[in-house]
């Protein structure tokens, strides 16, 4: 049984201010994944998954700007389904699995969505899963649907560049944090574990990821774009860049 969470949106837009201190241009990666949406569905209602969805960012922001969507949110933290389940209530679907075994597909509710989504997630996953859940991806895509992964993806033609830009983001980034202005990832999961609601599902959380979670693995755009040619979609290329961080987009 889901916890009741007095405030639901507190947390949500704490959640965002955490990871807009990592992403200054958070909201432009979600608009342009939503064009992408709105591409791919010639007017109608559009059935789309939000793949490790967290506190349901993406679900949210795919029914404000398309009211009539079927949405399915999919993750395993048990905080973050929470908050998702307190603020989306009945406007989606939200479904606790494993992104890292290919089983997860058995819990949707549809079998073919017109839009896959997921932003700064999967770097958690290690090299040869991402490309295997690529694969997963595609098959749960209709024919012409689109699937859109936003994450640190450094231009490999870049090298130098990139990492001056990380520098400088990081820097600003720990000079937010002395001010005060923001949270750090690990000063927002301290807040959840002393909040009377989530502090027994942070605790739960803390045994499925008992090191925080697999070492954050990064490679450059040009990995994931071979990454998903290899599982066999029909485009594939760089949908949208800032700095380090890139969104690609593959269409089955």
């Amino acid at each position: 049984m889901t916890p009741y969470i007095e405030d639901p949106w507190a947390w949500q837009e704490s959640w965002d201010r955490q990871q807009e201190a990592y992403l200054p241009d958070r909201e432009h990666r979600f608009a342009a994944m939503l064009d992408t949406v709105d591409a791919v569905i010639d007017g109608r209602a559009p059935r789309v998954l939000d793949l490790a969805g967290g506190t349901g960012t993406i679900s949210l922001r795919t029914l404000a700007r398309f009211p009539t969507a079927q949405t399915t949110l999919v993750d395993l933290d048990p905080a973050l389904l929470a908050i998702a389940s307190a603020s989306l209530a009945d406007r989606a679907t939200i479904i606790t699995a494993d992104l890292g075994i290919p089983e997860w597909r058995s819990a949707l509710p549809h079998r073919e969505y017109d839009a896959v989504l997921t932003a700064t997630a999967l770097h958690w996953l290690p090299a040869d899963r991402i490309g295997q859940l690529y694969a997963e991806v595609r098959d749960v895509l209709r024919p012409g649907g689109v699937f859109v992964n936003a994450d640190h993806m450094p231009d490999d033609t870049l090298p130098e560049l990139t990492k001056r830009l990380m520098d400088r983001a990081r820097d600003r980034r720990n000079a937010r944090y002395a001010a005060g202005s923001m949270l750090s990832w690990s000063d927002w999961w301290e807040r959840a574990g002393a909040d009377p609601a989530l502090a027994p599902l942070v605790a739960r959380r803390h045994a499925i990821y008992p090191t925080g979670h697999s070492p954050e693995w990064n490679p450059p755009v040009s990995w994931h774009l071979a990454a998903l040619t290899a599982a066999g979609f029909r485009e594939v290329g760089t949908l949208w860049r800032g700095g380090p961080d890139a969104a690609v987009a593959a269409v089955r």
